[in-house]
C-alpha cells in the first residue's frame, strides 16, 4: 500500500532514480560520525544534561572570525557596488572590537545591532561576540517603540544602527536607561546624540585600508552567552532567546552534515569543498540567516550578496552577473522567482540550490524548483529557540517526501508528546514536537517563568504540532495555537493549505479559523493566484472537497492580489487575514 509521502511524490511527478537511496540514513550517519571523521560526535554535560555535540565544531564565534580571516582576498560580501574581502572584513572587526572595549564594553554586556542587511552587519556582530559581549540583533522592521522595547528589555549599553533605525529610536532614547553609547552608519553629517560608525572603521570600500590588527584577548567558552534573538512575537511581547557560542557554532557542522548525507544517499563520494556564491535575501536579524546561514558561509569562505530590498528582476540580474549558486529564504521568494515573466530573459543556469525555512511550503514548490531551474530544493525546521537548524531536508530526500521538513541532524533528537507533556506518542501520531541538542538556547532573557514552561531537562517544547515517520522524518502539521477545532474535529492548517497549493492556480495559501456560535470555529482560506490564472471560491472548495474530509473544506475563501503578509521570519501573519472576512 502506498504511503502518503509516496503519493505526494508521485503527485509532483517524481520517482526515485534506480538504486536510490544507495544508503540508509543510519548508514550515512554511521559513516559521517565515525571516530576521526569531520562529523564525529561526543557527549558532554551542558547545564546538567548529557548532550551529544559535534566534536569538531568551532569553540566560539571568535574562532569563526579568526578562521574567516584565513580566506584572505576572497570576496566575503557584495552590496550594490561595495565589495568587501574576508581580509578587509576582519580588519574592520578587529578595529571595532577594540573600539567597543574603549567604550567600556566588557564580557556579558549587551551590544545591540539594528540595521538592514549591510556589509557593516557581520562586522558589528563579530566585533561584539569576539570580545565576549552579547550581541542583540534587533528586528529592522520594528517600529520605534518596538525597538525601544528590545533595547530596554535586553539592557543594551551600546547600540550600532543605520540612520533609518536611529530616526525611529532617537525620540525614545529616554526609555532605554542603560543605553550609553550609539554608533550610526550611513547618515548625512553627525547624528544627533550619537557617533558616526564611519569615524571608527571607515566605509566598506575602505575597510581594506585599515591597519592589520588582532582581536582583543578575551577568554570565551563554548557555553558562554553570545546572542539574544527576539522571537517573532506573533502573540504577546517578543521574548529574548539567550543563545550561546555553541548554539551558533553547531550550525557550521549541522549544515555540512545535511549536505554530506545527500551525497552519500546517492552513493557518491564526498567532493572537496569549493567556495560558493549565495544571494542572501532574508534579514540577518533572524536566526535562519545569521545562525544557519552566516556561520557556515564564513567557515566555507563563501561569498554573500545582499540586496537593499527584495526585487525579483533585480535578483535575476544579480544571479546572472555574479553566477550565484544558491538563494532562497522563505517559500514566497522561491515562488516569485518561478512565476515572474522576466525570468526567461536571464541566464540563471548557475543556480544549484534554492532553500528555505521559517514557514511551511507547498509540495508543488519542490517540483517547480527542480523543473524550472534544474536546481535542488532544500528546507529544514528550526526556531529562534533552537538557533535555527534542527532538521534538514534536501535533494532527492526532499523530492521523495515533499511534505516533510526532514530528519533531525545527528546531534539532535525529536519526540512527539501529548498535549499535557506527560506521554510520548508513537510513530505517525500527531502531538507537540519537542526537540533537544546543542542548538537549544539557554532560555528566555529575564523571563524565568516562560523559561521554566518551555525548556524542560534539555528539551524545548516547540508549540508545533507534528508527527514522525518510521525513519524519523518530521512532518509539521500546524502551530498548536493555529489548529482549528470545528465541532470537536481537529483541522490542521498545513493539510488544507497543501490541498489548495496542489491547485495549479494557487501559489500562496493560509487557513484561519472563523468564530462560529455552534461549532466553535470554521475553516476559512486566503489565497493568492499565479499571474494570469483564474479560480473562484466554488472551484477551490470543490477541489479541497475531492481531497479531504468535508469538515475540512473552507467555508469561505478570500483572494489576495499580492502574496500573503508575512513577518520578517517568513511566517504568515494570520491575524491580519481576519479582516478580509469581517464584512
Amino acid at each position: 500500500m502506498a504511503t502518503k509521502a509516496q503519493n505526494l511524490a508521485a503527485a509532483i511527478d517524481w520517482a526515485p532514480p534506480p538504486g536510490w537511496p544507495a544508503r540508509s540514513r543510519d548508514e550515512c550517519t554511521a559513516l559521517l560520525t565515525a571516530p576521526g571523521q569531520r562529523f564525529e560526535m561526543e557527549t558532554i554535560d551542558i547545564r546538567g544534561v548529557p548532550t551529544r555535540v559535534w566534536k569538531n565544531a568551532p569553540p566560539s564565534l571568535r574562532a569563526i572570525a579568526l578562521h574567516g580571516q584565513t580566506h584572505g582576498q576572497r570576496e566575503f560580501t557584495i552590496y550594490e557596488d561595495e565589495r568587501v574581502t574576508y581580509d578587509a572584513w576582519f580588519r574592520a572587526v578587529a578595529a571595532l572590537a577594540h573600539e567597543f572595549q574603549a567604550c567600556g564594553i566588557k564580557k556579558g554586556d549587551r551590544v545591540a545591532l539594528a540595521m538592514r542587511n549591510l556589509p557593516e552587519w557581520p562586522v558589528v556582530f563579530f566585533a561584539a561576540t569576539a570580545i565576549g559581549a552579547i550581541c542583540v540583533p534587533l528586528n529592522a522592521w520594528w517600529t520605534g517603540p518596538e525597538l525601544a522595547y528590545g533595547l530596554a528589555n535586553s539592557g543594551t549599553s551600546l547600540l550600532v544602527c543605520d540612520a533609518e533605525r536611529w530616526d525611529r529610536i532617537l525620540s525614545l532614547r529616554d526609555e532605554c536607561p542603560e543605553l550609553n553609547t550609539v554608533f550610526v552608519s550611513r547618515c548625512d553629517g553627525e547624528p544627533e546624540g550619537a557617533k558616526r560608525l564611519e569615524n571608527v572603521i571607515g566605509t566598506p570600500p575602505t575597510y581594506a585600508e585599515l591597519p592589520s590588527a588582532t582581536l582583543p584577548d578575551v577568554a570565551i567558552g563554548p557555553d558562554d552567552d553570545a546572542t539574544i534573538f527576539y522571537t517573532s512575537g506573533t502573540t504577546g511581547k517578543p521574548k529574548g532567546a539567550l543563545g550561546t557560542h555553541r548554539n551558533l557554532c553547531s550550525n557550521v557542522l549541522s549544515s555540512g552534515f545535511n549536505a554530506a548525507c545527500a551525497v552519500l544517499r546517492r552513493g557518491e563520494t564526498l567532493p572537496d569543498p569549493v567556495p560558493k556564491t549565495g544571494l542572501n535575501v532574508i534579514p540577518l536579524f533572524h536566526v535562519t540567516a545569521c545562525s544557519a546561514g552566516l556561520m557556515g558561509n564564513i567557515a566555507a569562505g563563501n561569498t554573500l550578496i545582499f540586496m537593499h530590498r527584495w526585487d525579483p528582476v533585480e535578483a535575476f540580474g544579480i544571479i546572472e552577473r555574479e553566477k550565484v549558486n544558491s538563494t532562497g529564504g522563505v517559500p514566497t521568494i522561491a515562488w516569485q522567482l518561478i512565476e515572474h515573466p522576466e525570468r526567461k530573459n536571464y541566464d540563471l543556469s548557475s543556480l544549484e540550490a534554492i532553500g528555505y525555512g521559517g514557514a511551511p511550503s507547498a509540495p508543488e514548490l519542490v517540483r517547480k524548483i527542480r523543473e524550472v531551474f534544474g536546481a535542488l530544493p532544500g528546507n529544514g525546521w528550526g526556531m529562534t529557540e533552537t538557533m535555527a537548524t534542527v532538521t534538514g531536508h534536501s535533494s532527492e530526500d526532499y523530492l521523495n517526501r515533499p511534505d516533510s521538513c526532514g530528519p533531525p541532524v545527528a546531534v539532535a533528537d525529536l519526540k512527539i508528546m501529548s498535549a499535557d507533556g506527560t506521554r510520548e506518542l508513537g510513530v505517525g501520531e500527531i502531538g507537540e514536537l519537542w526537540a533537544r541538542g546543542p542548538m537549544v538556547v539557554k532560555g528566555y532573557w529575564r523571563n524565568p517563568e516562560a523559561t521554566a514552561e518551555t525548556f524542560i531537562d534539555g528539551w524545548v517544547r516547540t508549540g508545533d504540532l507534528a508527527r514522525l515517520d518510521e525513519e524519523g522524518f518530521c512532518y509539521i502539521a500546524d502551530r498548536a495555537k493555529d489548529m482549528i477545532i470545528r465541532g470537536g474535529e481537529n483541522i490542521y492548517s498545513s493539510e488544507v493549505e497543501n490541498a489548495l497549493y496542489d491547485h495549479p492556480a494557487v501559489t500562496d495559501a493560509a487557513l484561519i479559523g472563523l468564530p462560529h456560535q455552534q461549532l466553535g470555529e470554521e475553516p476559512a482560506a486566503v489565497v493568492h493566484l499565479a499571474p494570469g490564472s483564474h479560480a473562484d471560491e466554488a472551484e477551490l472548495q470543490q477541489w479541497v472537497a475531492e481531497r479531504l474530509a468535508k469538515f475540512k473544506v473552507p467555508v469561505r475563501i478570500a483572494f489576495c492580489a499580492e502574496t500573503l503578509p508575512r513577518n520578517a521570519n517568513g511566517k504568515i501573519l494570520k491575524k491580519d487575514l481576519l479582516a478580509l472576512f469581517q464584512n
